[in-house]
């Protein structure tokens, strides 16, 4: 007998990443670990810069990696609203690391322009993408 699936959309504000019947979706929401399954309650929630973890229609596994945004579950459809999103084999390794370097160098020699939020949310950015790729490595 085949799994029970959901029908789930990863959308981006560039490009939609992802589109397709899944058994499961796992999010970190704004109030923690959310695991999503088919018959799930409606339920419309933040969710934090990490991964999604899918599993396909036939057991394959899937990781997206999104920098925030909205998870949205309705009957038979679930949506996810990401500020960015990119498939974790996509994810740039050297481009992370240039990035990181970047961000700790502003925040070592402010100039006069400096935004320490910014830098700082930049430098959290790269990080989760380094964890990430190292964690898919293992």
């Amino acid at each position: 007998m085949a799994a029970m699936t959901t029908h789930l959309d990863v959308v981006s504000a560039e490009e939609q990443i992802f589109s397709g019947r899944v058994e499961t979706i796992q999010v970190t929401g704004s109030e923690g670990e959310l695991g999503i399954t088919p018959g799930h309650a409606p339920l419309l929630t933040a969710i934090k810069p990490g991964m999604v973890r899918l599993v396909k229609q036939y057991g394959e596994e899937e990781v997206i990696y999104v920098a925030g945004g909205v998870l949205e579950v309705q009957p038979g459809i679930v949506t996810v609203l990401a500020d960015v999103a990119v498939r974790a084999e996509d994810l740039d390794e050297k481009a992370a690391e240039d990035a990181k370097r970047r961000a700790e160098e502003h925040i070592a020699n402010p100039g006069a322009d400096f935004n320490y939020a910014e830098a700082a949310h930049e430098l959290a950015e790269a990080i989760a993408q380094l964890r990430l790729i190292q964690k898919l490595r293992k």
